[in-house]
């Protein structure tokens, strides 16, 4: 959301309202140290634990102690013995992926009560190979439950047992259904109790949102985008026909291979997947290939003993230091071969480690006219988003500007980043009451170098009514005298949209001040979660900064509403500071929650008195 820093001229709240400005987006350009909102694809969530004061319940101590544990956790230890490996003497991957999903479908069904199946495993970065005699420690809990369908994180972290030193070997997300009598079940809600619990239980809702509009993003950026392809321009003689790559591979489902359900067990099927695509990759390289991701394994359906599966695979595209395989899982009963049921589909990415364990350079790939030109550009495309994504969510954000360029290619994972971020903000515990006043509180949080604001209050309006009103931007300035005008730069979907904010000159600054705001809007998934209003910079080619204004920036902003009875809404505003603020807030907080005070107070007035009149662009929300 545009904010407009200004909350007093001359003095220090004025220069701390510029920077962090309780507006939406007022934080200094440049630089600003590495943000503590943006930790990935798996670390977000919003819940009412921002309406903390330094006060806390004995359950809430309980939680944090030492003697909770999450009653879904399941944990499995294995020692790697040589059966266990590849060629290199490294543990399989095929093999770490039958453990991992071993333990998930008995955190699932821990939770669940009764049987669960596979119903999908997101993006699995490998950071580290596991050699022969050390030990793989995997530990799975349920996030949380949906209906019938549950989201599990899984940890995989080996363990040198002469040194007694760990790494992280990997971090995964996988979708676990229960079935009864073949039947889906009702599942009941997970209640997270630690700040981490809160934070994942969240974000899963977002990361749910995500996995069901994968498809259409790949479509859309290959129609809107253009995807680099420079064929042409390779040499032919240095290229392999991705023909050459092709594998096709035959497994009978035998009774060790199916659980106690009578399907086949998901790892057995993942592991077999990950055999095939090896052999691709080494056919390409002509080298032993290492796993380095895998984008998702999507079950479309259940095999049982006695199916025929037939997996397929074949290298659809090769970068400079990567190629990425594509793989298929077919299944078919004997006496109905020609009747083939597609049953899972993946996509892993391969580089080749050299004596240094650095990647080597790989030869093109030459793919066949007609589907393999398309699986060859949808490539480009998973590796494109791959890329947008890890840009938005690096750690190194000390090195780059706070913003991030948005196109359509990002679209989803710069809103899902921006949404997480809002959220585990207010999943923090340790929020300090540094003020109250006629029923507005204003609370800070210093960590990591970073101060945040928060600050909220009662109002007397339906929570649906205060979340319309203050996600069109564009009536910012009717309630807030730091904002002095809002465009609609972009309206990206019904979801998400993106705005110029000017704010006023402040003290001796010549120069107004002006943002690209990324607003990112969320209805509840369950009762007693919040509506959100998450905002972040971005950077637009159409909008570059001008001498006429001073560009300003913000990483992690926005309003929570949660609804407290009929016709009450309790309204939360958060906002994240960089370092270079704390030192006008330590000396400066009562002056500071004063000018908040009167700004909040504003935004108050303005939804009782427009909330019986909404805009009508909003009301189809």
């Amino acid at each position: 959301m545009g904010r407009c820093p200004q909350l007093c001229s001359q003095c220090d709240e004025g220069k701390l309202a510029r920077e962090t400005g309780w507006q939406v987006d007022s934080l200094p350009s440049g630089p600003p140290g590495k943000p503590k909102n943006t930790e990935g694809l798996a670390s977000v969530f919003s819940n009412r634990t921002s309406r903390k004061s330094a006060s806390r319940t004995d359950s809430d101590n309980m939680a944090d102690g030492e003697g909770y544990r999450n009653p879904t956790e399941v944990q499995m230890s294995q020692l790697v013995l040589p059966c266990h490996t590849n060629q290199r003497g490294e543990l399989s991957v095929g093999q770490l992926l039958k453990w991992i999903d071993a333990t998930a479908c008995l955190s699932a069904e821990r939770h669940a009560g009764c049987p669960c199946v596979t119903a999908s495993m997101d993006d699995i970065y490998f950071e580290h190979t596991i050699s022969v005699g050390q030990v793989v420690n995997i530990k799975a809990k349920v996030n949380r439950a949906f209906n019938s369908s549950m989201e599990v994180g899984i940890q995989v972290v080996s363990e040198d047992l002469c040194s007694e030193k760990q790494w992280c070997v990997c971090k995964a997300l996988a979708t676990f259904v229960a079935h009864r009598e073949l039947s889906k079940v009702k599942l009941k809600p997970t209640v997270p109790r630690t700040e981490e619990e809160k934070t994942e239980h969240s974000v899963a809702a977002e990361r749910r949102r995500m996995r069901l509009v994968y498809a259409d993003t790949i479509k859309d950026l290959l129609a809107n985008c253009v995807i680099q392809d420079d064929l042409e321009s390779r040499d032919c003689s240095h290229m392999v026909p991705a023909e050459k790559t092709r594998v096709e591979s035959v497994e009978l489902v035998l009774p060790p291979h199916a659980n106690h359900q009578g399907n086949t067990f998901g790892g057995q099927i993942m592991a077999w997947m990950e055999n095939v695509a090896t052999i691709a990759a080494s056919r390409l390289c002509r080298a032993h290939p290492t796993l380095k991701t895998i984008e998702m394994f999507h079950f479309r359906g259940p095999s049982q003993v006695g199916d025929r599966l037939v997996l397929k695979a074949i290298v659809n595209n090769a970068f400079k230091h990567s190629m990425e395989v594509g793989v298929c899982v077919e299944a078919y009963r004997q006496e109905a071969e020609t009747h083939r049921r597609h049953i899972n589909s993946a996509f892993m990415t391969f580089v080749v480690l050299g004596a240094d364990d650095q990647p080597q350079m790989l030869p093109w790939i030459r793919p066949q006219p007609g589907d393999g030109e398309r699986r060859y550009r949808e490539a480009s495309a998973r590796k494109k988003i791959r890329l947008d994504r890890k840009y938005i969510v690096s750690c190194k954000q000390a090195e780059m500007p706070l913003s991030v360029p948005w196109d359509p290619s990002n679209q989803v994972y710069l809103s899902y980043n921006n949404v997480s971020s809002l959220k585990m903000l207010v999943a923090k515990d340790n929020w300090v009451l540094s003020s109250e006043s006629n029923q507005v509180r204003l609370y800070t949080l210093e960590e990591d170098k970073f101060l945040s604001f928060h600050m909220e209050m009662l109002v007397h309006v339906d929570t649906a009514q205060a979340f319309l009103l203050l996600s069109d931007l564009r009536r910012r300035p009717e309630w807030d005298k730091h904002c002095r005008s809002v465009e609609l730069v972009q309206q990206v979907d019904e979801d998400d949209a993106i705005y110029h904010v000017i704010s006023p000159a402040l003290g001796g600054d010549p120069k107004p001040q002006d943002f690209i705001i990324l607003a990112s809007r969320r209805k509840p998934c369950d009762t007693g979660e919040p509506y959100v209003i998450a905002l972040r910079s971005v950077t637009l080619p159409t909008h570059r900064e001008t001498p006429e204004y001073r560009r300003g920036e913000t990483v992690c902003s926005g309003f929570c509403f949660w609804r407290e009875g009929d016709q009450l809404t309790k309204v939360s505003y958060y906002n994240q500071a960089t370092p270079g603020v704390l030192k006008y807030v330590t000396t400066n907080v009562t002056g500071l929650s004063s000018e908040f005070y009167t700004t909040f107070k504003a935004c108050e007035h303005f939804l009782l008195d427009n909330r019986n009149d909404l805009a009508p662009s909003l009301q189809t929300l």
